[in-house]
């Protein structure tokens, strides 16, 4: 028998949904089908788009819900619309794929489709996947330390953003933590920002001694909560603006303001509940593009950090070929072991 399905007029495109009442989201009960899904994305819809906007996108499915098998998708499927838009791009590996290039809101409503929960966006665009255009913030509780403490520390964020006269854009991750984005021009590399985005963590870090922490090894993070620079790295992303979150209770990705970032919590954000929120105040990122800065300053920190203090690079991610004056990358603990090895042959 043909699966259900109902065809929603999204724009100039129709958009199918296959078996609509399949449950994705149990906490919600008869609000957290596929269906509720794809509507809710439809009720987002500016915010969701200038999240997306001309940005590779990655897909985090759940076909059977969120309770089932995940499949984070680089790649879009062979099969697809015509109208369906994509852009090539390269991995640090040299290999490459055609991920979804959003352009339209039937694009989103075709992956939600699909059992896209979350998008994940490149923090480059189409024209320019070089060149970042967005410095993203990631505000990371470790454990032992919880949403709160990272509320705490977005606060320091804001101060040191404002010092340096940048206008940035938080929003919850959905989970325990906290993302600020930045948007900055165009001219950068994806190493330079990264390395703007460490001289950045580093003074929060200063300015939250025994609070904040820039240690890639977990072991060495302790209970503190982590600035997580290499999302800055090439083909690292995190969940847009907007996007739901593989949890339950169907939590959202939400822009919220900075004077009541203190006050929310990440349940206060749902499926459910954000439609009414966007409804009443528009997309809170809308502004964002305003404005781009120069992340000049940030390269004179790190020029600093590294002439006045010896502090250098930073280690990659391990899918990473050796970058250019990365220190070593293996665990402290393994390193020590190593070390002493060698001492006693």
């Amino acid at each position: 028998m043909p699966s259900p399905y109902v065809e929603l007029e999204v724009g100039q495109h129709t958009v199918k949904v296959t078996n609509p009442e399949k449950v994705y989201f149990p906490g919600l009960g008869d609000q957290g089908r596929k269906i509720d899904l794809v509507n809710y994305y439809l009720s987002v819809d500016d915010g969701i788009l200038r999240a997306l906007w001309e940005r590779p996108t990655y897909l985090q499915r759940f076909p059977d819900g969120v309770d089932g098998e995940e499949v984070y998708q680089k790649r879009v499927p062979a099969h697809r619309p015509e109208w369906l838009e994509t852009v090539r791009v390269t991995f640090p590996s040299g290999r490459h794929a055609d991920a979804l290039c959003v352009t339209h809101l039937a694009a989103v409503a075709w992956a939600a489709n699909l059992g896209t929960v979350t998008f994940h966006p490149w923090h480059a665009r189409r024209a320019d996947l070089d060149h970042p255009d967005e410095l993203r913030i990631d505000i990371d509780p470790q454990p032992g330390t919880d949403f709160a403490d990272a509320k705490r520390v977005a606060g320091t964020v804001r101060e040191v953003l404002e010092e340096l006269g940048w206008a940035g854009f938080p929003k919850t991750s959905g989970g325990r933590g906290v993302h600020v984005y930045v948007r900055i021009e165009p001219r950068w590399t994806f190493p330079e920002v990264r390395r703007a985005a460490i001289a950045f963590a580093r003074e929060v870090e200063r300015r939250r001694p025994g609070d904040v922490t820039t240690a890639w090894w977990k072991e060495e993070r302790g209970a503190n909560v982590f600035i997580d620079y290499n999302q800055n790295a090439r083909d690292r992303t995190i969940a847009s603006a907007y996007s739901a979150r593989a949890r339950p209770t169907g939590p959202v990705s939400a822009p919220v303001t900075w004077e009541e970032l203190p006050d929310v919590d990440t349940a206060d954000f749902t499926i459910v509940s954000m439609p009414d929120r966007f409804a009443a105040l528009g997309d809170l990122h809308a502004a964002i593009n305003k404005v781009a800065y120069s992340i000049e300053p940030l390269l004179e920190w790190a020029e600093r950090d590294k002439r006045d203090k010896g502090l250098g690079d930073m280690p990659y991610p391990p899918n990473y070929p050796k970058m250019p004056g990365e220190p070593m990358r293996v665990q402290p603990s393994r390193a020590k072991r190593v070390t002493s090895e060698d001492a006693s042959d």
